[in-house]
């Protein structure tokens, strides 16, 4: 980066007022940026690794479907011959999560489309829409049926018998094997994402960036949640003859995943609408462009996710005088080209350049 000695330099006024800056890249993560002394020549930017979490999001994902498959079958038949009203409302669990890992899985491919005339910045938000259609699948197929499963065991009393018991036992234990497993590669992945941005795996959970990790991992944290319930209820049943606890049960693990569909689908609706980009990558880019000697102030700053691995920012900069105009080009690019190589993420960025005096100037000269 250039240095100055003595603070940023003072000159004559500098001709670059009123000139648009942009750096525009494609959606597929790489970005191109003028070189200096020669407008719209492509300069190759270091690209990210999202091509590569997305292939272990991929993964992850079909690995929850696997499990999801085999145990909706096996909770289902199992539902059906025992009459367990906490096992039909597994089955209607598991066949929404299934239903979600193909939205998710639809979500990773459709997200990575290029560019085009239609969508110019790419078409990152897929993820976000598809993971709020997960959300709704898990309230509706998920949550309602079971809670309908639960108030229908309540007024009918219900029947089952003791194999039915030793059944709904079994599938339950090796559901919650398959959905264990499921979680803990989740989780992995999650722990890699933390080291890899210096942070613990709570604080990457909170931040969720990629929506569908983020809707596997609390699919499959609520699936071992809802097992255990299943379990105790019916083990309760079991006991005591009374059916009340099953039925509880599966009111309990309908209102849980309600309570899941609802904060997955407040997150989707967040990023929907025109999310910010974290607020710490905010401030660090805002003291990176300050501490430019070309720039005297950033008098605006927007930034908005496109999706989980690009982010739009658009700064309005006043110059600092004693810049030419094609010097100011070839600052810019290098700024952005520097911007990109510490924030990879940053792969839509415009600079609306004005002149730091000439602004103060017309401003004076208003207020005449």
């Amino acid at each position: 980066m250039a240095q100055t000695t003595g603070g940023k330099p003072q000159a004559g006024p500098g001709t670059g007022a009123g000139r648009d800056t942009e750096a525009a890249g494609p959606a597929d993560g790489t970005a191109t940026a003028g070189t200096p002394g020669t407008a719209g020549t492509p300069e190759p930017v270091a690209p990210t690794d999202a091509a590569g979490r997305d292939g272990e999001t991929r993964r992850t994902v079909w690995v929850a479907l696997a499990a999801n498959l085999v145990i909706c079958l096996a909770k289902a038949v199992a539902g059906v011959v025992s009459g367990s009203p906490a096992l039909l409302s597994e089955a209607a669990h598991s066949i929404a999560d299934s239903l979600n890992e193909v939205f998710l899985l639809a979500s990773l491919r459709r997200s990575r489309r290029p560019a085009d005339a239609r969508h110019p910045f790419g078409y990152g938000m897929e993820r976000f829409f598809w993971s709020l259609l997960a959300a709704v699948g898990i309230f509706v197929t998920g949550g309602c049926f079971s809670v309908f499963q639960g108030v229908q065991a309540f007024r009918s009393g219900g029947s089952e018998s003791h194999d039915g018991y030793v059944i709904g036992l079994l599938v339950l234990l090796l559901a919650l094997a398959a959905e264990g497993a499921s979680l803990a590669r989740a989780l992995l992945q999650v722990r890699r994402s933390a080291r890899a941005r210096g942070r613990g795996v709570a604080a990457e959970i909170r931040a969720g960036r990629d929506p569908a990790l983020r809707t596997v991992l609390a699919e499959d944290g609520t699936a071992c949640v809802g097992v255990l319930l299943a379990i105790a209820g019916i083990t309760l049943h079991l006991v005591t003859g009374n059916i009340a606890y099953e039925a509880g049960a599966s009111v309990l693990i309908g209102v849980l995943l309600v309570y899941v569909a609802y904060a997955l689908g407040r997150a989707a609706r967040v990023q929907l609408v025109g999310e910010a980009a974290d607020p710490a990558v905010q401030r660090q880019v805002r003291e990176f462009l300050v501490r430019q000697p070309e720039i005297d102030s950033v008098t605006a700053m927007l930034t908005m996710r496109l999706g989980p691995d690009s982010v739009l920012l658009a700064a309005r900069i006043d110059l600092t005088p004693g810049y030419d105009s094609e010097t100011v080009e070839d600052s810019m690019v290098r700024i952005r080209c520097e911007a990109r190589g510490r924030w990879p993420e940053l792969d839509q960025m415009f600079l609306d350049v004005t002149d730091a005096a000439a602004a103060r100037g017309r401003a004076q000269r208003s207020d005449v």
